[in-house]
């Protein structure tokens, strides 16, 4: 069992970027000042500090046929829940930077996966492991 993770990024619009993530991807909103918020998002947590500019995206990589931004963070879920938080952000409108997929079909570390950015522009990954076990394989 892994634990939580942290993570800390910039944004530009703290009002936003809240109703993003508690009402578009579902997070808990936690600890909050002037300028930055927590989150909990699916047991991790995430703070959002404001920024006046975003660093440029640093750059693309090709994975299976793809091109992901650079960097991206996320997380992975339950198969289930992977699904429901698709179907979830279809019925707010939130447009799909990379359209959720299966990846590596029939192969080991086949996966469910999608892009969304943030209102701020930061990359998200979602994923799921058809098999949790092959995660790493």
């Amino acid at each position: 069992m892994l634990g939580p993770f942290h993570y800390a990024f910039p944004v530009l619009d703290l009002a936003a970027t809240r109703v993003f993530y508690e009402n578009h991807l579902g997070a808990m909103p936690g600890r909050c000042a002037e300028q930055w918020v927590d989150f909990d998002l699916f047991g991790h947590q995430l703070s959002a500090h404001q920024v006046a500019a975003m660093p440029e995206v640093v750059a693309y990589s090709e994975v299976d046929g793809q091109e992901v931004p650079l960097p991206h963070f996320g997380v992975v879920l339950e198969w289930g829940e992977w699904h429901a938080l698709v179907e979830r952000l279809i019925a707010h409108q939130v447009p799909f930077l990379l359209s959720p997929q299966v990846r590596f079909q029939g192969q080991s570390g086949e996966q469910g996966t999608f892009f969304v950015l943030d209102p701020s522009g930061n990359a998200l990954e979602f994923k799921s492991f058809r098999r949790q076990e092959e995660m790493f394989a």
